[in-house]
């Protein structure tokens, strides 16, 4: 084997070994839940570099500055994803990331690109609340809202449904957000679940994710 061949070994072997683990990403066909009731994160998930760690039963963060915590699950096109979420602090700020990639992140502290549709309840020093597609900013928001604010302490019920277009919000029973997408993002590349954080102190719990057909 020459040099040049050997140095195209590694990178290749490398590419192959990503690509092998992407595509063996498991299905979600059956309904998954997760109380976060152990000492670490665990194997369902992919962290891209920030702090996350389980606390007296729950999942807690503060300071991911975009580096989402990706399930890794390939979610189907139609799905309901339910949690608890708990703000520690004033600046509100709970979100989570609906069909992105799987493994996008920040890496520089700068303006994140989200792959999906982001749900944000209290951001911006807890002033808005939206749901937005492929970014946070300007045109990439679909739907908000100032009022209400997150009350630091209290425990919401999420429920999102997403049935093709159609993306609905519920907050403790009561509808919160919606917003028709008449290109909606599904299949590879808009397919992953994650929890977000930028600086705020949260706590999400009780994840159910399941099939919405």
């Amino acid at each position: 084997m020459t040099a040049g061949h050997r140095s195209l070994v590694l990178p290749l072997a490398l590419a192959s070994l990503a690509l092998g683990c992407k595509t063996q990403m498991p299905a979600l066909t059956e309904p998954f839940t997760d109380g976060f009731e152990r000492g670490e994160v665990g194997s369902d998930w992919n962290n891209t570099g920030a702090e996350y760690k389980t606390v007296s039963g729950a999942l807690s963060i503060k300071g991911a500055h975009n580096h989402p915590l990706w399930l890794r699950r390939k979610l189907p096109a139609n799905v309901i994803v339910e949690l608890d979420v708990t703000a520690r602090s004033p600046d509100g700020d709970l979100k989570i990331e609906l069909m992105g990639d799987g493994q996008s992140f920040d890496p520089d502290q700068g303006r994140y690109d989200p792959t999906g549709y982001m749900f944000v309840f209290g951001g911006w020093k807890n002033s808005l609340s939206i749901i937005s597609k492929l970014g946070e900013h300007d045109d990439a928001v679909k739907a908000r809202r100032p009022e209400p604010r997150v009350e630091p302490g209290r425990t919401y019920h999420w429920k999102i449904v997403k049935r093709g277009g159609v993306l609905d919000w519920e907050i403790d029973g009561k509808p919160f957000l919606q917003y028709f997408d008449p290109q909606p993002l599904s299949g590879p590349g808009h397919e992953f679940f994650a929890f977000n954080n930028w600086e705020s102190d949260a706590v999400y719990d009780n994840v159910r994710i399941r099939p919405a057909d």
